[in-house]
């Protein structure tokens, strides 16, 4: 008799790092990893299902989200990998002029000018809206402001002609035809996030949950990483 396939270990993550986790899912498996099922969902909408209790091996969040779960008690303590940093990047609907985004100044005034502003449910989004708090202009823009719903690219909002100007992870806004990137935050007000992967409370297979997080992080996906606009944390890139 053959000894039956090991069952897929369960993953779910945030849209940012859709694209590039289901390349190295890929990768991984061609190689002779366990099976890795990956589901893809708004960020908020998968620590709300680790929280719930959801039959999960992996959870791969941006890192404040994985602290609060290993806070929580819903992940497990000690298993936690940074493995990829993301920047936030400005993109317009394809055709339209590219503002000057260059400088701190030259931003604020593209925010200033855009009759709609796109931005998203994750961290980007989050960090966009203490930016502009900062700048003292969260009033103003409040009427202009479109959140995208979870899972949904705000790239798609840019493609629809749901707003002018929008805010996102690079990753997600060079995945979307239909939205021409500008490029990323200027460094005095860059809004970076580093992504994270920790085992699921509950993790059936901890040895190879911990081998393919030892992967994601490792010098050989690298190229991918950066592929996908991404900066990896491997170890080779901190020498």
């Amino acid at each position: 008799m053959h000894a039956a396939a090991p069952a897929p270990l369960r993953a779910i993550s945030s849209m940012a790092t859709r694209a590039v986790l289901a390349e190295r899912v890929q990768a991984w498996q061609q190689q002779g990893g366990t099976p890795l099922a990956l589901q893809s969902v708004g960020g908020v909408d998968a620590a709300r299902r680790v929280q719930a209790g959801e039959a999960l091996d992996l959870v791969l969040l941006a890192s404040d989200a994985i602290d609060r779960l290993l806070a929580s008690g819903h992940a497990l303590a000690g298993s936690k990998v940074d493995w990829v940093r993301s920047s936030t990047a400005v993109a317009v609907p394809a055709g339209a002029p590219l503002p000057d985004i260059s400088s701190e100044a030259a931003l604020r005034a593209a925010v200033l000018a855009a009759p709609s502003i796109g931005y998203s449910t994750g961290p980007s989004g989050t960090a966009v809206l203490r930016l502009f708090a900062r700048w003292g202009v969260g009033d103003a823009l409040e009427r202009r402001l479109v959140q995208a719903r979870p899972g949904v690219p705000v790239a798609q909002l840019l493609a629809r002609g749901e707003a002018a100007l929008g805010f996102q992870q690079f990753s997600e806004l060079m995945q979307v035809p239909g939205a021409s990137v500008v490029g990323a935050l200027p460094a005095a007000v860059a809004i970076d996030t580093v992504f994270s992967g920790a085992l699921v409370s509950g993790c059936r297979d901890g040895q190879a949950a911990r081998r393919f997080l030892d992967f994601l992080a490792s010098a050989a996906s690298a190229p991918a990483l950066r592929r996908h606009g991404m900066q990896p944390l491997c170890a080779a890139d901190h020498s």
